[in-house]
């Protein structure tokens, strides 16, 4: 009979993984051949049999040395990437200690009681114990939990990549707007001096007789008009300075970033992106790969909820001794133990488990939707920069065109009016259009910077 019993327990054990939900399987999605928007770009650099992968950081391919000390510095202090790696050091932790049923739990304890029943005389208590107690795993209870565990944990080691790609995003975009914005103000306070001189040619003409005072007032608004916007742009350039030092986990009190305004128009390249197919993004960017692991961590939970419909066979063994003496509590008459198999299950628990199952089900299906609409999403921000790249580089030369044209206008313009033949008014018109034109010139470069920034991180930032 003593054999019969341990083979029982023998048997159970061996029953131990008998799952009742089934394995996770990544969800299909539906995945293009080619992105849309790719063929047309130019920017799109076609990737060649046998080219090896560009190793470098992405903002690297800028060529920047501000921006990468900038970003460098954002990857160490940043708070929110700090947050980040904190959420997924406490999802390893998670993690590891969801492996610990794996073993049996010991437990050891001992106390010293006083007591009295009654007019007995009071007696003393002594004991001393150890006791173990191990879960079998006969539905798969523990597994799952592991499973979600080390699910969870890929998420947040997921997450943290995607914030710290946000910051790096956020970073670079911010600089590149404040250097747009320096090349503006630079390029407004050129055009106030030019203007000024202008001002002071009319009133030198105006002294001898040759401008009215109506052609005075009309430089003096355009040189302030033109100081103000420059004053303006200072305004908004503050602004991203301190967003920029709040991203390195700064004050902006302690942050100055010397302006540095491009050298002209020309000298801004924007670095040629390698391709890649769309079946790539899912296992490029962080949150799809965050939102494919949530999947499995729920799929799990499933697993766990079904598994509490079942009962829990433990196997538990103690030692313990007790005495009222101390000097005789390790005696073997003083000894108590307990070996045995404990076997637990629901009876009535007004539907609990069950209801805990069907939200398990209705948060799986939740997580898939999730992760099709993030993969929709990915591929929508690679064609939105893809498009808005290429649309923005056409605009980029005709505007360019129209600043050169613009210049070539105030050029003659300004001689016939020193030569007389020309009216005040004609030389604000030209020299408002040329001004607005260079202007947009710039916002388009900016954008393009922008749209680029976007794209590289759309494509999960790995070349």
């Amino acid at each position: 009979m003593h054999h019969r019993k341990i083979s029982c327990i023998i048997a159970t054990i061996f029953l131990s993984g008998c799952s009742v939900w089934q394995d996770y399987t990544r969800p299909s999605v539906a995945i293009p051949a080619t992105y849309k928007e790719s063929a047309e770009y130019e920017g799109w650099k076609t990737a060649e049999p046998g080219q090896p992968n560009i190793t470098q950081d992405w903002w690297q391919l800028y060529g920047d040395t501000t921006l990468n000390n900038l970003i460098a510095e954002a990857n160490q202090a940043n708070n929110s990437i700090q947050i980040a790696e904190a959420n997924y050091r406490q999802a390893q932790a998670l993690a590891k200690g969801a492996r610990a049923p794996l073993l049996p739990a010991v437990d050891g304890g001992g106390a010293i009681t006083r007591s009295q029943n009654g007019r007995a005389s009071a007696r003393t208590d002594n004991n001393i114990g150890i006791s173990a107690n191990w879960e079998i795993d006969l539905w798969g209870r523990i597994k799952r939990s592991i499973e979600a565990g080390e699910a969870n944990a890929n998420a947040s080691a997921a997450d943290l990549e995607a914030v710290r790609l946000l910051v790096q995003a956020n970073v670079a975009q911010n600089y590149f707007q404040l250097r747009i914005l320096d090349s503006q103000k630079k390029l407004l306070d050129n055009t106030a001096e030019s203007f000024d001189r202008s001002l002071k040619l009319t009133i030198n003409r105006y002294n001898v007789g040759l401008a009215s005072r109506t052609e005075i007032a009309q430089a003096e608004a355009q040189l302030r008009t033109t100081r103000a916007q420059s004053i303006d742009i200072s305004a908004a350039r503050s602004q991203l300075e301190h967003a920029i030092a709040v991203f390195l986990g700064r004050p902006p009190a302690d942050f100055v970033l010397p302006s540095s305004p491009f050298d002209n128009m020309t000298s801004i390249k924007l670095p040629a992106i390698p391709a890649s197919l769309p079946s790539s993004l899912l296992e490029r960017r962080p949150d799809i790969s965050a939102s494919e692991r949530r999947i499995a961590e729920a799929n799990a939970q499933i697993g766990i909820a079904r598994a509490a419909l079942f009962p829990t066979l433990n196997l538990g063994a103690s030692l313990a001794f007790e005495s009222s003496s101390i000097a005789h509590l390790l005696s073997l008459p003083n000894r108590i133990w307990s070996l045995g198999p404990a076997l637990a299950g629901p009876i009535f628990d007004n539907q609990l488990r069950q209801s805990q199952t069907e939200a398990a089900i209705a948060n799986y299906d939740a997580n898939v939707a999730n992760y099709k609409q993030t993969v929709l999403s990915g591929f929508q921000e690679v064609e939105d920069n893809l498009a808005l790249l290429r649309i923005l580089e056409a605009e980029s030369k005709e505007q360019e065109t129209a600043v050169r044209f613009a210049r070539e206008a105030v050029e003659q313009t300004e001689n016939r009016y020193r030569a007389g033949i020309s009216e005040y008014q004609s030389v604000v018109i030209v020299q408002s259009t040329a001004l607005n034109a260079e202007r947009n010139a710039l916002s388009i470069i900016g954008r393009r910077l922008n749209a680029s920034v976007g794209l590289m991180t759309a494509l999960g930032g790995k070349f």
